[in-house]
């Protein structure tokens, strides 16, 4: 059966092994060498796994397993790195990785603890953000107003997710473009009042409210 998976690896000959192995044993892949091309990945595809080097030459990949599961996404991910001290297995583990292999491994390892961690992602169910009449089911992409589901674009979705995550509390614009886009700076300066308005007019105008100055924060729950 085909697995959706991220391959992120800056080690040209290793990612060109893993390619060749993982292509063999069925995979939809994707590779990428670098952190920002990990986030902007994770934003416009769902992949049913991720496997994921530590020392990527933009950054750690510490910061895009944070950045995947700061937005409420369950994907199983596999830690592939050289780092073997205890200490860095901790950090990795609690920054919410579900496996840690350290190199040099055994590709039919790791073909084993895919299959291992895609089994156990199976049941999970899937996380829930709720404000007032509003709820997000963000691992099935689904929101709901009164318990009726509201059709949103995906970036509709992720910038009302953004909102939610804060429980009430203010979001900056740029924190909004960070979150949404994966770097602020990026869009065009009232991209992302066009995706509030928009909001606006799904889930009701009261429900957004803006932060003059600043940026933007969820209504009142009543």
């Amino acid at each position: 059966m085909t697995t959706r998976t991220l391959l992120v690896e800056d080690d040209a000959m290793l990612a060109e092994a893993l390619t060749t192995t993982l292509l063999r044993d069925g995979a939809d892949l994707t590779v990428v060498s670098d952190a920002a091309a990990a986030k902007f990945s994770l934003l416009d595809h769902a992949f049913e796994i991720v496997l994921l080097d530590l020392g990527l030459p933009d950054g750690s990949g510490l910061d895009v397993l944070r950045f995947l599961r700061a937005r409420c996404d369950i994907t199983p991910v596999i830690i592939m790195t050289a780092r073997d001290r205890l200490s860095d297995r901790i950090a990795g583990l609690d920054a919410g990785a579900d496996d840690y292999l350290v190199k040099p491994f055994q590709v039919t390892e790791l073909l084993a603890r895919m299959r291992a961690v895609t089994r156990r992602s199976k049941g999970r169910v899937a996380p829930s953000m709720s404000w007032g009449n509003l709820t997000l089911l963000p691992t099935s992409h689904l929101a709901l107003v009164n318990g009726k589901e509201v059709q949103l674009s995906v970036h509709e979705f992720r910038t009302l997710q953004a909102l939610m995550a804060r429980n009430g509390h203010p979001v900056s614009r740029d924190a909004l473009e960070q979150e949404v886009y994966g770097m602020s700076g990026a869009i065009g300066s009232n991209t992302v009042a066009v995706y509030v308005h928009q909001l606006r007019r799904k889930v009701g105008s009261e429900r957004i409210e803006t932060v003059h100055g600043f940026g933007y924060r969820l209504g009142a729950e009543s």
